[in-house]
């Protein structure tokens, strides 16, 4: 048996707009995405001795079963590769908040990708994991990449931009969750008319200013969210000196961006007060990548 375990990185929309629906039903996306330094360790063992595919999690809300995204990606490996199906674990420990705009199951499944590849000596580059990823979900392509991209179409085409600048990023998970089908259902209802423009936040990243950035920051769907915890939450992330405040995806993390730790903080405490879900982090400018396996490994066995 061979076994490694990948640091799968949270990532946050920073720009995010609706342009349109496609005919199949899939929505047209304009898009700015950051990986982030939140992490869930994914261990991949594989072994040549057995045929199935197994999942287990930390975290009891997680399915473990053929709808998770960590499954669906192994068996899409396979079947993309052509390479015999060995028996496969997968053991998540969750960090990342799940239903909350972070991409928690579709980096979890870029990390079964990339440690299978690495566990079956596949030699794939990361256009061909992208092109596996494309098929188990829409935000794991990005998690592959990692780091900071632009994307548009469906959120498929990719154009890797200069690293976001250094900052302190405050999120919390608040008490409200969002469905997103209902809020995809809300955009279509509201029509897509004049897009926003994501030139001045890709601007503030090429510039290297994080006021600039966080001032152009921008998310159709919280637009589309009327949960009064939201306003409040921004409000009080604004009183602690925040650069800006924006809902990440289709929600429910809102996520604020600091130029100075000590305030960084100083918000932590005080959204302590509203949720126990308050986590602090920085921008990450590689995706997917290995780590040591002893400690974590010896949880699950």
């Amino acid at each position: 048996m061979a076994r490694i375990t990948v640091a799968a990185p949270a990532k946050l929309n920073i720009f995010l707009d609706i342009t349109g629906k496609r005919n199949d039903g899939y929505h047209l996306l304009n898009t700015v995405m950051q990986s982030v330094s939140l992490y869930d360790d994914v261990t991949v063992t594989v072994d040549d001795d057995g045929d199935e595919i197994s999942i287990s999690c930390t975290d009891p809300e997680i399915p473990c079963d053929k709808t998770n995204t960590a499954y669906i990606a192994a068996e899409k490996f396979f079947e993309y590769t052509g390479i015999k199906q060995t028996g496969v674990s997968v053991k998540i420990k969750k960090r990342i908040p799940s239903q909350a705009g972070m991409a928690g199951g579709s980096t979890d499944a870029a990390a079964v990708l990339f440690a299978l590849n690495e566990l079956l000596d596949a030699g794939l580059d990361r256009e061909q994991l992208a092109e596996i990823a494309e098929q188990v979900g829409a935000d794991v392509p990005f998690c592959i990449y990692g780091g900071t991209m632009a994307a548009t179409g469906i959120g498929n085409i990719f154009s890797p931009l200069p690293d976001m600048p250094d900052c302190t990023i405050v999120a919390v998970r608040p008490g409200f969750r969002v469905s997103t089908r209902e809020a995809y259902e809300r955009s279509d209802a509201m029509g897509y008319q004049i897009p926003k423009s994501s030139d001045g936040i890709i601007a503030a990243i090429c510039s290297g200013s994080i006021k600039e950035l966080a001032g152009k920051m921008y998310n159709r769907f919280e637009e589309l969210t009327d949960e009064p915890e939201l306003p409040a939450i921004k409000q009080k992330m604004k009183e602690c000196g925040a650069l800006g405040e924006l809902m990440t995806g289709s929600g429910s993390v809102i996520f604020s961006i600091f130029d100075d730790e000590d305030k960084a903080q100083h918000c932590r405490d005080e959204l302590h007060d509203i949720s126990d879900s308050v986590y602090v982090f920085r921008p990450d400018p590689q995706g997917q990548r290995q780590i040591s396996t002893g400690i974590f490994s010896a949880l699950f066995d």
